[in-house]
């Protein structure tokens, strides 16, 4: 048999969630957001607070302009209830925004890039520039590339040389992005920044962190070398890094993309020209390499850092 007071104090909770409640459904917000909710009113009562803040973070999301502006307790969700039979469950759901947001970050995590500017890790082809005409033969070859590479037909990469800032490597960071959205990894490294760093890690006491990002530059299915040339050559760097490395990506087919300054040529004679003097024999070997890796083309365009 229960206790009187125990039916009062029933009774006084039962008022008490009624008046909270109540009080709650004055905002028109508040009323709106739980006629949505197939559930009864009993159990509706039971949750007010709860209801009340996720009713302010569903309305957050709906006159929200993008995850910069979001004003809720954790940027990119809503606090929403669910109903599971007679009770409400609460739970964190992301907003289109965060949906996109994370979409694209998993795309971008694809590509690794080393020392390269943000635009290129956000390069698409919708926003390359199409006005000249001389872009057009490039432009043409890389959408080539991506119809070929997913239907998985190989090929070879390009080797583009040009003048300074007519977007080489905006093109080729484009094409890894479009490729990076079936799962394609890539690398995109600068080239002079890349020896420095693996110069560093070599001489360091942690003898992983050289073997890990030589390896990943040497196996990754796609890979840009940036700016090629522009380097300080080294025999160490050119012999022990690039040979082997361009070897390697040739001996297992593995698609090689170069930007530079440089046509074919006048690179050879920068990669002969070291310390030690005159070693054009070497430096030949890296040329032949890079032509039975790529296709070449000339891109002479407007300076589009100015």
């Amino acid at each position: 048999m229960q206790k009187v007071s125990d039916n009062l104090k029933k009774n006084n909770l039962d008022n008490l969630l009624d008046e909270a409640y109540e009080d709650a459904l004055k905002n028109e917000s508040f009323k709106e957001f739980v006629c949505k909710l197939k559930i009864k009113r009993e159990i509706l009562k039971k949750y007010t607070s709860l209801l009340e803040e996720s009713s302010i973070e569903y309305f957050n999301c709906k006159d929200c302009p993008g995850l910069m502006a979001c004003k809720n307790k954790i940027t990119g969700y809503a606090k929403l209830p669910k109903v599971t039979g007679d009770n409400l469950e609460f739970s964190y759901k992301p907003c289109k925004y965060k949906k996109k947001f994370d979409k694209e970050e998993k795309v971008h995590s694809n590509t690794m890039l080393f020392n390269v500017p943000k635009e290129i890790k956000e390069a698409s082809f919708k926003n390359v520039y199409k006005t000249d005409k001389n872009r057009y033969k490039t432009i043409l070859w890389l959408t080539e590339f991506i119809k070929k590479y997913k239907a998985d037909i190989h090929q070879k990469g390009l080797y583009l040389c040009g003048n300074f800032g007519c977007g080489k490597t905006y093109l080729i960071a484009a094409t890894f992005n479009e490729l990076a959205k079936d799962g394609i990894k890539s690398a995109i490294v600068f080239w002079p920044e890349y020896l420095n760093s693996l110069k560093s890690s070599f001489n360091s006491e942690v003898k992983s962190e050289f073997k890990n990002k030589y390896n990943y530059v040497k196996k990754v299915p796609l890979l840009l070398i940036d700016d090629l040339g522009a380097e300080s050559v080294t025999p160490w760097a050119r012999d022990e890094i690039l040979c082997p490395l361009l070897q390697y990506r040739m001996d297992e087919k593995l698609p090689t993309f170069f930007t530079s300054n440089l046509n074919l040529e006048t690179l050879e004679n920068h990669l002969a020209i070291t310390s030690k003097g005159d070693e054009i024999i070497k430096a030949g070997r890296i040329i032949s390499r890079i032509k039975q890796l790529t296709e070449y083309q000339e891109l002479i365009s407007k300076n589009l850092r100015k």
